[in-house]
C-alpha cells in the first residue's frame, strides 16, 4: 500500500471520528463509543477491511498520546479550584487505583482463571477512569455537577494514570522476570514518584521561563515548542528513573496555573491535541481487535465488566473516602463515575509487546471493560447525577464587557506614565510586570515609535505607558514604575 492510500485513509477516518462526535450528542451515545466502532468497522475483520496488527507500533504512538493527554489534563486543571480536594483527589488517585486493580485481580484469578500476576496485570491496565470522556458527557446531556464534586473527579481521573501505568509495568516485570522480588516494587515506586513530582515541576517551570523569555518570531512556533518540552519532560524523566507520566501532568499543572503569552491559545491548542490523541487511540484499538477472537470470552469478559463497574470500583472509592466527611451522595457519585478511556487502550498493548503469557486474552478483557463502561455506564451519568441530586443548575454565562465607550469614560481612564531608567519593571517583559487587576497596557511609546504590546514586550528605559483602567490601579501601577514617586 502507497503513503498515498495510508494518508487518504487515515485522514478518512479522523474526519468520519470528528463529524460522528457531532452525531454522538443528538443520538444519545458517548463520542468515545462511536470512534472504537468505527474502528472496528474499518478493522480486518470490518467492511474497511483494513489489516492492523502491529502491537510495536501501537504501544510507541500510545505512549505518546498519554503524553499529550496527561499534559492536557495538568494544563486544563485550575490549581485554585481543586486545591480544597487536593487530599481527596490524591487518595483516591494512589490507594483507589490500587485497590481497584487488586479487587479486579482477584476477581480475575477465580473467575477467569488467570494466574495471580497475570489477574493483577489485568486489575492494573484498568484501573484509572477518564476524566475527558465522563464530563464529555454530562455537558453533551448539559448535566452541571457541584463545584466540589466535580474538581475532586477532575482532578481523581486527571493524576490517577500514572499509578495504573507503574502497576501495569510492574506487573509485566514480574511476569517476565520471577525471579523479581515482590518488594523492590516498593522503593521503585517511591523513585519513581518522587523522581516524577520534582522533575516535573522544575519542567513547569523552566516551560514558564522559555515561553516567556524566548520572544519568538512566529506566534505560530510556540505551539510547536509546547509540544517539544512536553516529550523533553518525558523523555529526560524517563531516563532519570523518574515517572514520566507524572513529570507530564505536573509540568502541565505548574505551567496552565502560571501566567505566560498565548496562554489561552496554548491551552486550546493542548485540548486538541488530546481529543487527536484519544480519538486515534480509540480507532487503534477498534483496528487492534478481532470481533471473531472476542466471542470464547464475551462472557467471562462481560462479567469482568460488571464487576469492575458495581464492585471493584465503588469499593475503592467507599473504602478510601471512608475517613473523610463528603456526603454519602458524592461518594456514591464518584464511585460511579468510573469510565475507562484511552488509557487502558494504551496499556493494553504493553503485555502484546512483552510477550507476556495470555496477553491476547488480557486485550480481549480489556476491550470489553472500556466497551461496556462507555456504552452501559456513559449515558446513566446525567439520570444518577439528577437522582443522587448532586448537579446544580447551569450558571448564566458572563455577558461579554461592551466594545464601545463614550469618549468622556474612555478619556478619564487612560493615563500615560513615564518609565524611568531606574524603574524595576525594566528589562521584564509585561508578562511578568505583575500588574494589578483593572489596569492594562494600551500602548507603548519607546521614542518616535509606538508599539502595541504583548505578553513578550520587554519593558526599556524613558519608555511611556499608555494605561487604561480604573484610578486605584491605575495609581498602583504609577508606585510600581516609579517607586520613589509620592502618592
Amino acid at each position: 500500500m502507497t503513503i498515498e492510500y495510508i494518508i487518504i485513509g487515515a485522514a478518512v477516518l479522523l474526519l468520519v471520528s470528528v463529524l460522528a462526535s457531532k452525531a454522538s450528542t443528538a443520538l444519545g451515545i458517548p463520542a468515545l463509543l462511536l470512534f472504537l466502532m468505527i474502528g472496528m468497522l474499518a478493522g480486518s475483520e470490518g467492511p474497511g477491511g483494513i489489516p492492523f496488527n502491529d502491537a510495536t507500533l501501537a504501544q510507541s504512538l500510545g505512549v505518546v498520546a498519554l503524553v499529550y493527554i496527561l499534559f492536557a489534563g495538568g494544563v486544563s486543571t485550575e490549581w485554585e479550584r481543586v486545591r480544597s480536594v487536593t487530599g481527596y483527589a490524591l487518595a483516591l488517585a494512589t490507594l483507589g487505583v490500587l485497590l481497584t486493580a487488586f479487587l479486579m485481580g482477584l476477581f480475575a484469578v477465580y473467575v477467569l482463571g488467570l494466574s495471580t500476576v497475570e489477574g493483577l496485570l489485568l486489575g492494573s491496565i484498568v484501573s484509572s477512569t477518564d476524566a475527558a470522556a465522563v464530563f464529555a458527557i454530562l455537558r453533551s446531556r448539559n448535566v452541571h455537577l457541584r463545584e466540589r464534586l466535580k474538581s475532586l473527579l477532575e482532578f481523581e481521573s486527571g493524576s490517577n494514570d500514572p499509578m495504573a501505568v507503574f502497576l501495569t509495568v510492574s506487573m509485566i516485570h514480574l511476569l517476565t522476570d520471577p525471579s523479581a522480588p515482590v518488594l523492590g516494587l516498593v522503593p521503585s515506586f517511591a523513585q519513581q514518584m518522587t523522581a516524577g513530582a520534582a522533575l516535573g515541576y522544575l519542567a513547569g517551570r523552566g516551560m514558564v521561563f522559555v515561553i516567556n523569555r524566548v520572544n519568538l518570531e512566529y506566534d505560530g512556533l510556540y505551539p510547536v515548542l509546547s509540544l517539544t518540552m512536553t516529550l523533553l519532560t518525558y523523555g529526560i524523566t524517563a531516563v532519570l528513573g523518574g515517572n514520566g507520566f507524572l513529570a507530564v501532568y505536573v509540568a502541565g499543572l505548574v505551567l496552565g496555573n502560571s501566567t505566560f503569552i498565548h496562554k489561552h491559545s496554548l491551552i486550546q491548542f493542548h485540548d486538541g491535541v488530546a481529543w487527536l490523541m484519544q480519538i486515534a487511540m480509540f480507532l487503534t484499538l477498534g483496528l487492534l481487535v478481532y470481533p471473531s477472537h472476542l466471542i470464547p470470552v464475551a462472557k467471562s469478559s462481560l462479567a469482568a465488566s460488571l464487576f469492575l463497574m458495581f464492585v471493584a470500583r465503588p469499593l475503592s472509592v467507599f473504602l478510601t473516602l471512608a475517613p473523610t466527611r463528603l456526603p454519602l451522595p458524592e461518594k456514591i457519585m464518584a464511585a460511579w463515575v468510573g469510565l475507562r478511556g484511552a488509557v487502558p487502550v494504551i496499556l493494553a498493548t504493553y503485555p502484546l509487546l512483552a510477550g507476556v503469557p495470555r496477553a491476547e486474552t488480557i486485550f480481549n478483557v480489556v476491550f470489553f471493560v472500556v466497551f461496556t463502561s462507555v456504552l452501559l455506564q456513559g449515558p446513566s451519568l446525567p439520570w444518577v447525577a439528577r437522582r443522587l441530586k448532586v448537579d446544580v443548575p447551569e450558571q448564566p454565562a458572563p455577558r461579554p464587557a461592551p466594545t464601545l465607550l463614550s469618549p468622556g469614560s474612555l478619556s478619564a481612564s487612560l493615563t500615560e506614565i513615564p518609565v524611568p531608567p531606574d524603574s524595576p519593571l525594566v528589562g521584564k517583559p509585561v508578562v511578568e510586570l505583575g500588574l494589578p487587576r483593572g489596569a492594562y497596557i494600551v500602548l507603548v511609546q519607546r521614542g518616535d515609535d509606538i508599539l502595541l504590546p504583548s505578553g513578550a514586550t520587554v519593558i526599556a528605559p524613558d519608555d511611556v505607558l499608555l494605561m487604561a483602567g480604573d484610578p486605584d490601579s491605575l495609581e498602583a501601577v504609577r508606585l510600581l514604575v516609579q517607586p520613589g514617586a509620592v502618592a
